[in-house]
């Protein structure tokens, strides 16, 4: 498309803003990287104030949207076109405020925010390159070295060379951001280099910063940045491009390497602009141009050397030191061996071993070497680490309960030991390192002191120490009478107040960990139930718990019923029961079919019944316990089929259809075909026969002739059975 190539594109980039605006752009720049197939990444970078500056009414946030523009750079006409795009990072990033003097510290109103907004997008080669460009209204109102600084905008440009000039191109970037903050009288001495992706000749100069939008229109929107040519900020008297800033020696960057020297010699903002020219084969391909603007303060300087004091005496002689300083960046120890020239560091927080006990006198100094440098000095008291440890026990029984107690942790071996066992021990204190067989009169949990002095140093440490009382075995079982089977649920109720197990015997040679079985008893007889119970510390009940004779479990009858034959055909559905159980004084029986006879010996007939009968004989003893035994008798289905040979369909009501007769169809399927095989009538419906005619067309009656049929039935047994043969057709 033509317009491609001489249009101007705007693009939009997106900050989230709230309502209004005000005057602290503080700097910028816009660069460019190619990323193939005529695609280029279009960065931008803003900076503002994000603390509000005396006077101002309001702060300035990043433009939502921010319209760049882009111009073909031989049509520098007013089309363009608006695109939408969501911004890079984040609208809370702030420029760390650098001091290179440790002695200084700048004042704490000083706060930039960055914002980066990337875009891609896709750029035809021409003949002529683009230009790319941004506009934004305002700057401080403060700044020094500015005509009327608060009227003066900015404006963020960079070219991007035809391709027939520099085939896929990348501008140069800088790599850091200058510091926000200098400090009057103190040089400085900052890197302002760049960095370019295709490593291009690059060469550095001060320069003239860009003049932008008007307070009257802060941001450009819906209308695009003007092309260029861009005018130049005005300077105020004694000030230009190249000498920015109050200075003695005055502002200077190296063309060659990008660094940036410079001492400050009055407070103020001022406005600096860089320039980094790419050539290549002597053929200036770019300009990226960044202004930013330097704070000149009265830096102060409140360094402070701290020593915070010990929190023991105690903690042996490897010791690692705490720092309070305030304000200071470096830092020089010592810890007061008069003797030794090694005792000292460098770090912020080290740690150093003695080699002996004693009272050391440390020194700090803050920022050694500075005019601002801050000593602190503090005696530390150094003993042997003393640290007392009860090693724990693990529960006892109070039944035989003894402990015998170990001074362990860290201590010497001329330290003193106060044990405190409490009321409850036969023995309630002692001074032995490791006093023996301490036992105590009630079940309870107790709480042992310990208490180690060495040196003046005191430490102390305590443990608990719990008894468990023996368990009282119980249970209570329900029911205890029954008839085999029995089953019997058996309750724990035994005294304990911690976990354990449980050892049941049921006089049957059975028996059950469980804490709450249920048993059942498969022979008559009386059975002794014992219980026992065991804490997971070896706690056991003072005896067993046994209850002789508890169950009783009373003897069953055998049942037995026996057929003289399992199976019948339902044409004969009769069988003969016969009762051969033995121990009973009562039998009945019942039927699944419903039927219910209280004798066991009989003769049944199941007429209309098929498949499977079941019987469930209940007898029951003299102790009224019963027994059952089930039976299954099984009927045969049957199917009966009878076929014709002819059949004479004249209409007089007689013999006028051909079909199959009989019983115990499930499935069924009837075929007719002529002399010749051919299928002349089909059907599956018992119920319909062949009226002699051809394919059931009444006016295409069959001539009398002898035909074959083929019959499929599926009977109750579930069997497919096949007959074929002639059936004669008589007219």
């Amino acid at each position: 498309m033509p317009f491609l190539r001489k249009a101007l594109l705007i693009l939009l980039f997106f900050w989230k803003i709230s309502s209004g605006f005000a005057t602290h752009i503080v700097g910028g720049e816009i660069y460019y990287t190619y990323l193939g197939n005529n695609q280029y990444e279009i960065t931008l970078k803003i900076y503002r104030d994000c603390i509000l500056p005396a006077g101002a009414s309001n702060l300035v946030y990043f433009d939502h949207p921010a319209s760049v523009t882009i111009y073909d750079g031989g049509n520098l006409s007013s089309f363009y076109q608006d695109i939408d795009v969501e911004i890079s990072g984040s609208d809370s990033l702030p420029v760390p405020v650098v001091i290179n003097n440790p002695c200084l510290q700048a004042p704490p109103n000083i706060c930039v925010y960055e914002g980066v907004y990337k875009q891609v997008v896709t750029l035809p080669p021409n003949s002529s390159g683009y230009y790319v460009a941004y506009q934004r209204c305002c700057r401080n109102g403060s700044i020094l070295n500015l005509n009327l600084p608060g009227d003066q905008g900015s404006t963020y440009m960079c070219f991007i060379p035809p391709q027939n000039l520099a085939s896929g191109n990348s501008s140069p970037r800088y790599n850091q951001f200058p510091p926000l903050a200098l400090c009057v009288g103190e040089n400085l001495v900052f890197d302002h280099s760049a960095t370019d992706p295709d490593g291009d000749v690059l060469v550095y100069e001060l320069c003239d910063a860009y003049e932008g939008l008007a307070p009257t229109n802060p941001i450009a929107l819906g209308d695009p940045t003007p092309p260029p040519p861009y005018a130049f900020v005005t300077y105020t008297a004694g000030y230009t491009g190249t000498n920015p800033i109050a200075a003695n020696p005055a502002l200077q960057i190296n063309s060659n390497t990008g660094l940036l020297t410079v001492t400050p010699n009055q407070v103020g903002q001022y406005v600096v602009a860089v320039c980094v020219k790419e050539y290549r084969n002597g053929q200036l391909l770019s300009t990226n141009k960044r202004d930013f603007q330097f704070n000149v303060v009265n830096c102060t300087s409140n360094v402070l050397a701290a020593i915070p004091g010990q929190t023991s005496e105690c903690l042996g002689r490897n010791v690692t030191f705490s720092n309070n300083s305030i304000n200071s960046t470096f830092y020089h120890w010592d810890f007061g061996i008069s003797t030794w020239s090694t005792d000292t560091s460098n770090l912020e927080a080290p740690t150093f071993t003695y080699p002996d006990t004693g009272i050391y006198p440390i020194t700090l100094i803050a920022n050694p070497g500075w005019p601002c440098a801050d000593t602190a000095t503090i005696d530390y008291v150094i003993n042997e680490r003393l640290e007392a440890d009860i090693i724990p026990f693990e529960p006892q029984c109070f039944d035989g309960n003894s402990f015998d107690f170990t001074a362990s942790g860290i201590f010497q071996s001329y330290s003193t030991f106060i044990w405190n066992f409490g009321s409850n021990a036969n023995t309630q204190s002692s001074v032995l390192e490791n006093p023996e067989n301490i036992s105590f009169n009630t079940p309870d949990t107790f709480l042992v002191h310990l208490e180690i002095e060495s040196d003046g140093c005191y430490s102390h440490d305590s443990t608990e120490i719990i008894i468990y009382d023996n368990p009282v075995a119980h249970f209570s079982p329900t029911p205890l009478v029954g008839c085999d089977p029995f089953r019997v649920d058996f309750r724990d109720s035994s005294t304990y107040g911690f976990a354990l197990s449980h050892q049941w015997s049921f006089g049957d040679s059975a028996t059950s960990n469980q804490l709450n079985p249920v048993h059942t008893y498969t022979n008559g007889g009386t059975y002794d139930v014992t219980l026992r119970v065991i804490s997971h510390f070896g706690c056991k009940d003072t005896s067993y718990f046994n209850i002789p004779g508890l169950i009783t479990v009373l003897p069953k009858p055998s049942a037995l019923l026996v057929a003289d034959t399992l199976f019948r055909s339902e044409f004969n559905p009769t069988f003969t029961l016969t009762d051969r159980s033995s121990g009973s004084i009562d039998c009945r029986l019942e039927f699944s079919n419903g039927f219910r006879f209280d004798t066991c010996n009989l003769q049944q007939t199941f007429e209309g019944d098929t498949g499977i009968i079941s019987i469930k004989q209940i007898v029951v003893n003299d102790l009224g316990c019963p027994d059952y035994y089930h039976l299954q008798l099984y009927i045969q289905p049957e199917y009966v089929v009878y076929i014709p040979n002819s059949f004479t369909p004249n209409g007089d009501g007689r013999n006028d259809l051909f079909y199959p007769e009989g019983m115990g169809f499930k499935q069924y399927k009837l075929e007719i075909f002529n002399r010749w095989g051919e299928e002349i009538f089909r059907s599956i419906n018992y119920n319909e026969g062949w009226d002699g005619t051809y394919r059931g067309q009444d006016l295409s009656k069959c001539s009398s002739d002898v035909y074959a049929y083929k019959l499929y039935i599926r009977g109750v047994d579930l069997e497919t059975h096949i007959f074929s043969g002639k059936v004669t057709l008589v007219r």
